[in-house]
């Protein structure tokens, strides 16, 4: 919000009276701005939408995040962001307490579903992309039974990811990973929710996904009022 003033005017003064990431209660200021009469309406409407918008992601976030305090499990947000804005609605997640996944294609490789059909199976899969993967870049399979899940040990990944597993067959797959491979990261994601993260946490698997606080949190009720 602060850079959209100070892309107007250089001379606009935007001092934060609370921290980053700090929680707040209705009717706190959360910063004062001071320029020319101008810059600050020009500016209003996009600053305002950029600060709603992502404290309501960093504000869905921080609740996931908490729902899984008392677990040793790591919330991880998606790529699954607005065009033009992913850097942003990452950051958002960050402040609220989530890990990064990846922020586009070329951070680590993950093997999913499509890409699974059409290389013919798991092994084909990875098999291709091991002959063409810039070292170091780690390798995540996408798994959806046990089948697949032991398709992807044999073929030594280091991140398995539990998609829209049941909590029982996950559980099962969990620790199937961890006696056949104890160093292979587990990732759970799909339709995950605050009802179901627990759940999900129980069953041992190191991160879980979600798209939600991102494509699903609502605006944070934000205004600019003038001071005459």
């Amino acid at each position: 919000a602060a850079r959209v003033f100070h892309l107007l005017d250089p001379s606009a003064e935007f001092i934060p009276q609370v921290a980053e990431g700090d929680a707040c209660e209705a009717g706190t200021v959360v910063a004062q701005i001071s320029g020319p009469i101008s810059t600050l309406l020009m500016g209003e409407r996009v600053a305002l939408n950029l600060a709603m918008r992502l404290s309501g992601i960093a504000t869905a976030t921080r609740q996931y995040v908490e729902a899984l305090a008392d677990y040793p499990t790591q919330f991880v947000d998606t790529r699954k962001t607005i065009p033009g804005l992913r850097r942003l609605e990452k950051y958002a997640t960050r402040v609220g307490g989530a890990l990064n996944h990846r922020l586009g294609l070329d951070d680590a490789v993950m093997i999913k579903d499509n890409h699974i059909v059409t290389a013919g199976g798991i092994r084909a899969a990875v098999d291709q992309v091991r002959r063409t993967v810039p070292y170091p870049l780690s390798i995540e399979v996408e798994t959806s039974d046990l089948d697949q899940v032991k398709a992807a040990l044999d073929c030594g990944v280091d991140i398995i990811m539990l998609d829209n597993m049941p909590p029982d067959a996950m559980a099962l797959a969990v620790q199937t990973i961890r006696q056949a491979n104890p160093r292979a990261k587990i990732e759970a994601s799909g339709n995950v929710t605050l009802n179901t993260l627990r759940p999900i946490a129980e069953t041992g698997v190191d991160f879980i996904s979600s798209s939600a606080p991102i494509t699903r949190a609502p605006w944070l009720d934000l205004s600019m009022r003038m001071i005459g």
